[in-house]
């Protein structure tokens, strides 16, 4: 065992964090002295770990709570997830770095801002948080989604499939199109009905997820061909403008 001192020097947290991380139950010590002091043991300095890791991707305290506390929170499942966004983050951070030094050669005249891009990450993070159901979204979606079967879920998943072919065969054309618009709108209500509710800041979350690269943009591909998962974003994001 490890009293609260002897935790705060190890892992750089204030003595007065521990006290606020057990007041909201975040992280409980192991056992308490007759005299009232904190006593933490291997699993509390994990969880402590965990804690610390989902700060470090400014994941708010509330959610992080809810996340390790979840009743099917798996700790290298999270591990994973944190590797993965520490990535991403490392990603962003160096491009970051690298415009800079472009700045401070070709001083500051630039007006690209692409190195100031989180999307991927915004998204990534997003996707880890609705797998431990800390988003009312995935809470309606685990409601909607609890009496299907596996064949009524694929019948489903082939159907919202088939929006993205048709995003496909005119992915060619302007975004801004009455054709464009409408699968839009028809992929707007299918989430919604199948899913969860899809207001527009939702909608919007979503195209920069299908354009981000990775899993999303590769399946949206796949299914309407090269370019499909960006056109679908452009669409979206003029839809969700008007």
């Amino acid at each position: 065992m490890m009293t609260v001192n002897e935790v705060s020097r190890l892992s750089g947290v204030t003595i007065r964090t521990l006290q606020y991380y057990d007041k909201i139950g975040l992280l409980k010590p192991a056992e308490y002295t007759e005299s009232g002091y904190r006593l933490y043991d291997d699993t509390a300095l994990e969880k402590l770990q965990q804690i610390l890791l989902f700060k470090e991707l400014e994941f708010p305290l509330k959610e992080i709570k809810e996340i390790t506390e979840s009743s099917d929170f798996d700790r290298n499942k999270a591990l994973k997830q944190q590797i993965e966004l520490l990535t991403l983050k490392k990603e962003h951070l160096e491009k970051l770095i690298d415009f800079a030094r472009g700045l401070y050669r070709k001083g500051g005249k630039t007006m690209d801002f692409s190195a100031f891009d989180t999307s991927r990450i915004d998204e990534y993070a997003k996707k880890a948080k609705e797998q431990w159901g800390s988003t009312p979204e995935y809470m309606e979606y685990e409601k909607k989604t609890a009496g299907r079967s596996k064949e009524d879920q694929a019948a489903i998943t082939n159907e919202f499939m088939k929006i993205f072919e048709c995003f496909g065969s005119i992915r060619d054309s302007d975004p801004a199109s009455k054709e464009a618009q409408e699968l839009v709108k028809k992929l707007k209500d299918f989430i919604s009905e199948h899913y969860y509710t899809c207001s527009d800041e939702v909608l919007l979350g979503l195209g920069k997820g299908y354009a981000a690269g990775g899993e999303f943009t590769e399946n949206i591909d796949k299914a309407g061909g090269k370019g499909t998962a960006i056109f679908t974003d452009k669409a979206i994001r003029i839809f969700c403008k008007k």
